[in-house]
């Protein structure tokens, strides 16, 4: 393999959240076991080296004026997505900057809702979008996924048409790959969850964050690709940030085809004055959207596929009573621990504390709107991942 992805890196005191917070009120690890970063959506990898060179190559010119995306920066991101997610013919007029997808959610928000009016998102729920409705004091209606007998999750269209004609919504938010679930969504979910939409009259904004980020045997599926009613009602948002792991960097994009969308987009995240792209950032993408980054996503997709295997597989003969979604995107697991829980008479605020005791940094899963849940990074050295899920074995899970 070209690319590093094995080596341990030392994050202590280097500007991460991921590992110098405990995100879990009154927990604290031992004194013996060390620290394993396994809750905030970020990756314990070395970022793809190209990213490094541009930015390095920038800082070597010593002014740092005001600047104008270039067109380098908008042919990279046509570029990518013409290879990675099949987009032909997207031009620069439809691509606009993003301090963040959660910055262009309350952007559209704003735009097309009011306060007080209702909005459609699926459960489990990215904590982000419950975070960004509550702040807008938009009122948040849950359809939840359900899982089949395959355990696979799966939208309600019935209870997701049903919920929004009972509440007059004509906003929604569509996550595609689904975060927490990790669920690639095929082609014919797309269609018939954009024909609920369609039928019903809805803005949809569609958080794709972690399309490049599908495991081996899944493919991303563009929203705005399944129909022309989808491209021109739906404003998509992407970001190199979950696949680079460049969020400390900001900068985030949407693509929208229809004008009166686009429009009313970029008016609203003019406002404030604030939505403007760092230099630095720019030229991040640029060195992430090259060749040799196509060719580190990759081989990253296959150390992520493997690390999810290992877990899925390790969970289901170890952990009776967790249950969990194979994972099909994302490096995130959605552990479903109510079974469990109920058998060993312990609460979910328990099994979080003893977890992180042992140093297993995981994330309650609870705000993401689903009951006695934890939710998991594997973006990791595989010798971390296998640590983490060792120790959980040992001390608490104890099968």
């Amino acid at each position: 393999m070209r690319y590093d992805f094995t080596t341990i890196m030392d994050r202590k005191g280097k500007d991460s959240i991921a590992v110098d917070v405990i995100p879990v009120p009154n927990a604290e690890v031992e004194e013996g076991f060390s620290r394993l970063p396994m809750w905030v959506a970020d990756m314990n990898f070395a970022t793809a080296p190209t990213i490094q060179e541009h930015i390095v190559a920038r800082v070597g010119h010593p002014a740092f004026g005001y600047f104008e995306p270039t067109e380098e920066y908008f042919n990279s991101i046509i570029g990518w997505q013409e290879k990675h997610n099949r987009v032909q013919g997207l031009t620069r007029q439809e691509i606009g900057y993003e301090n963040g997808v959660l910055g262009c959610v309350s952007s559209a928000l704003q735009a097309f809702t009011a306060p007080g009016e209702a909005v459609l998102l699926h459960a489990p729920t990215y904590v982000g979008f419950t975070g960004t409705m509550q702040n807008n004091g938009r009122k948040i209606v849950l359809s939840d996924l359900k899982r089949d007998r395959d355990g696979i999750w799966r939208m309600d269209y019935e209870d997701m048409d049903k919920k929004i004609k009972e509440n007059h919504i004509h906003f929604a938010v569509f996550c595609s790959p689904h975060n927490p679930s990790g669920r690639v969504w095929e082609r014919e979910e797309i269609e018939a969850a954009m024909e609920v939409y369609r039928k019903n009259d809805c803005v949809v904004v569609s958080d794709e964050i972690w399309s490049d980020l599908t495991l081996e045997g899944y493919s991303h599926i563009p929203t705005q690709s399944v129909s022309e009613d989808a491209k021109n009602r739906t404003i998509a948002v992407y970001a190199p940030s979950k696949t680079f792991n460049l969020a400390g960097l900001i900068g985030s994009y949407h693509i929208i085809y229809n004008p009166y969308l686009r429009d009313r987009v970029r008016k609203q995240a003019s406002l404030c004055h604030y939505n403007s792209m760092n230099v630095l950032s720019m030229h991040a993408l640029i060195g992430a959207y090259r060749p040799e980054g196509s060719e580190w996503v990759e081989q990253l997709r296959q150390v992520l596929t493997g690390n999810v295997e290992y877990a899925y597989a390790f969970i289901r003969e170890h952990f009776e009573g967790v249950e969990l979604a194979k994972p099909q995107g994302t490096y995130m697991l959605y552990l479903d621990c109510k079974k469990w829980l109920q058998k060993e008479g312990m609460s979910m605020d328990e099994l979080l504390r003893a977890g992180i005791r042992v140093g297993v940094i995981w994330q309650d899963g609870r705000p993401f709107n689903c009951p006695d849940t934890i939710r998991m990074n594997l973006a990791l050295p595989r010798i971390l991942v296998e640590e983490a899920f060792d120790r959980l074995h040992k001390y608490v899970f104890k099968g």
